[in-house]
């Protein structure tokens, strides 16, 4: 397992912003077009409503804007931009180019397709480039998985949405914000969860519903072990919002309880790449959806699983504001 090295530049959030299309479809709204209820949804994936629409370049740059805003540093300034999303608004270019270009930015700029663990895979890819050099970098998390679902499918147009989640991330004099991370992939699931180009998703349920589980367990004590921690020193765990069943499960078995989660899926559906950050930064704004608050010095797991089927999480010592160097 990789581990941080001490002599290593370190990184810090210092701002963030989300952003949810203002379209919201509701569980009734579906059982009018399939059959399914309101209860049904509720039960099997503790969803209550999604936000459908906008492009992943709209998305990215609403967000982007705020972090960038919020961290008080301007489009020249930032060194590069790194965006997940699973779901680019053309095959060619990279969405990041387009995102680049809105916001002004003028630095490198590419896509990261790690599915619903694309945002902790670029929260490690944005601290090694810190670490080499780069003073600030921002990450963003989109998805419009609306524009890749069949909503006749009750299997999937239940669960998938839109949404995005950015960070500006600046290298500190003091300690990092990074204390652990893992990443993991298994393509030899590949076909548990796919699109083809130009298709919809397809999805075994009960199959990534037992993988996911494990996969994002192991990854998460991976994470914890590298950072010298255990369960019991989490203060808040962020898992991928993909299902209420999964979430439960997992921190069952890595002995967190549910009431130091975070989760907003009722209100945002799975967002994929989205999903963490929009958890992550609710509980930063005080947990308008989430009910939960982050404080400073708080010790935080994100973790999350996805299509390929890929794995991520890391261990952070929150710290809003940080040491910018």
């Amino acid at each position: 397992m990789p581990t941080i090295p001490a002599h290593a530049i370190g990184g810090v959030i210092t701002g963030w912003g989300t952003a949810l299309p203002s379209k919201i479809v509701t569980n009734d709204d579906l059982s009018k077009t399939m059959e399914t209820s309101d209860e049904w949804i509720r039960e099997r994936t503790g969803i209550h409503r999604r936000h459908i629409g906008g492009s992943t370049a709209e998305l990215s740059v609403e967000s982007g804007r705020i972090a960038m805003a919020m961290a008080g540093v301007s489009p020249d300034q930032i060194d590069a931009l790194v965006l997940s999303t699973t779901t680019p608004d053309r095959q060619v270019p990279a969405t990041s180019a387009t995102v680049q270009n809105l916001l002004g930015l003028k630095c490198g700029a590419f896509d990261i397709n790690a599915a619903c663990s694309g945002f902790v895979y670029g929260l490690v890819v944005a601290h090694g480039l810190i670490a080499m050099g780069s003073k600030k970098v921002l990450l963003i998390g989109t998805d419009t998985l609306s524009r890749i679902t069949d909503w006749t499918d009750r299997n999937t147009a239940i669960l998938f949405a839109d949404g995005s989640g950015a960070a500006v991330i600046e290298a500190t004099t003091g300690p990092t914000q990074l204390l652990g991370w893992d990443l993991d992939a298994d393509g030899s699931a590949e076909e548990l969860l796919y699109a083809e180009i130009g298709g919809n998703i397809h999805m075994d349920g009960k199959e990534v519903f037992r993988r996911a589980v494990r996969i994002m367990v192991d990854s998460a004590q991976k994470s914890m072990q590298i950072a010298g921690v255990t369960a019991k020193d989490i203060a808040l765990i962020v898992p991928h919002q993909a299902n209420t069943r999964i979430i439960s499960a997992a921190c069952d078995r890595l002995g967190i309880p549910m009431e130091r989660t975070s989760t907003v899926l009722h209100e945002t559906g799975n967002t994929s790449s989205a999903s963490i950050p929009l958890a992550l930064f609710d509980a930063a704004d005080g947990g308008p959806m989430s009910g939960r608050t982050l404080h400073e010095g708080d010790l935080v797991l994100v973790v999350g699983f996805g299509a390929g089927m890929t794995a991520a999480s890391a261990v952070l010592r929150w710290n809003g504001k940080g040491l910018r160097a």
